[in-house]
């Protein structure tokens, strides 16, 4: 019964960090701004960052489900 919540759970986390892993990336494959008035460096970054943490995250409640 708790496993559909943390299967639920673990594909949003999964998807938006795939989701922000291609965006950051499409991004910067075409010199674009990843955010608006942030340094272009650590926008790149933080971002890729954050997607990297939310797949894995994602990964990781749906292999202890």
């Amino acid at each position: 019964m708790e496993s559909g919540p943390a299967v639920l759970a673990g594909s949003v986390f999964a998807l938006f960090g795939a989701a922000l892993l291609i965006w950051t990336g499409a991004r910067t494959a075409r010199r674009a701004p990843v955010a608006h008035g942030v340094s272009p460096v650590s926008a790149a970054v933080l971002s890729t960052v954050f997607g990297v943490l939310f797949l894995v995250l994602g990964v990781w409640v749906l292999a202890r489900v």
